[in-house]
């Protein structure tokens, strides 16, 4: 049940830092506001982690971590300009589903031995990514956008699903030094990809409170994941934080009038159910 609970909390986590920073990136770039959300949650995670974790990390660890850090920065990367191509509620829901599946097949890979109800929930995936990716506009520029937008919602999935086992692997739950590790890392990849592009900067005044936002949020909700992942299984608690589109979608709906089409709400429906059954069949 703390698993549960700790799960749910970084589903609420993540999906408040997701809609503040697609706000964001809407109105700047996704590299400056990646930068700024990645450098704000290292800070507190430094401020913070050594005061309640003393344990040193071992070599696999910080390994562990520091490809956990280099993966989820991608997939933020990924979904963050997502948003400017779909609907808040395309590119989440299909990085969601896309997270939920792979963590469970990797879970299953690992030894875990997810139940016959999880499978039936990767099953119902297939047309949940077919309901939320569907387009609403009828013009070939905003089919390309919109396909552009699925396409960055799915490699979202996939570093986030990397995330997720990156950080599940690393360690103990009384130890939580790997998710600074993490959080270096990932600094340190969006950093030189800021570089290259040259694109290293502060974003827009008007967007660096959101980006500031995101990052306190976001390091919250990964700290509550990676607790919540050493208290149960992964095909458990990966899935349960997947149910962060929810938290995203809802703000949209009600801050941002996002319309949800029939065809989105059926996919969205199944999403919601492919992730509840993965999770409901995930200690079979």
């Amino acid at each position: 049940m703390v698993a549960v609970l700790l799960a749910l909390a970084a589903a609420a986590g993540y999906g408040g830092s997701d809609f503040a920073a697609g706000l964001a990136a809407r109105k700047a770039s996704v590299v400056r506001v990646t930068v700024l959300v990645e450098v704000t949650s290292t800070v507190l995670l430094i401020c913070v982690i050594p005061f309640i974790s003393s344990q040193a990390p071992s070599l696999a660890s910080a390994l562990w971590g520091a490809g956990a850090g280099a993966s989820g920065v991608a997939g933020a990367l990924a979904l963050y300009l997502g948003f400017r191509y779909a609907a808040f509620s395309v590119a989440s829901s299909i990085s969601a589903v896309g997270t939920a599946t792979f963590s469970v097949l990797a879970g299953l890979a690992l030894g875990e031995r997810p139940g016959s109800l999880s499978l039936i929930g990767i099953c119902l995936a297939l047309p949940a990514i077919v309901g939320v990716s569907a387009s609403t506009s009828q013009a070939a520029p905003g089919q390309h956008r919109h396909a552009a937008g699925v396409g960055l919602g799915l490699a979202a999935g996939a570093g986030f699903g990397l995330f997720f086992i990156g950080l599940d692997r690393a360690g103990s739950g009384t130890d939580l030094w790997p998710i600074v590790i993490s959080q270096v890392t990932a600094t340190v990849t969006v950093a030189c990809v800021a570089a290259a592009t040259r694109d290293l900067g502060l974003p827009p005044a008007g967007t660096r409170r959101l980006s500031l936002v995101t990052g306190v949020i976001g390091a919250t909700g990964t700290s509550m994941f990676f607790l919540a992942a050493h208290h149960g299984l992964l095909a458990i608690t990966a899935v349960i934080t997947s149910l962060y589109p929810a938290v995203t979608i809802l703000l949209a709906r009600v801050l941002l009038g996002e319309r949800l089409t029939p065809l989105r709400i059926a996919g969205l429906c199944f999403a919601a159910s492919s992730v509840g059954l993965i999770a409901a069949g995930g200690a079979g």
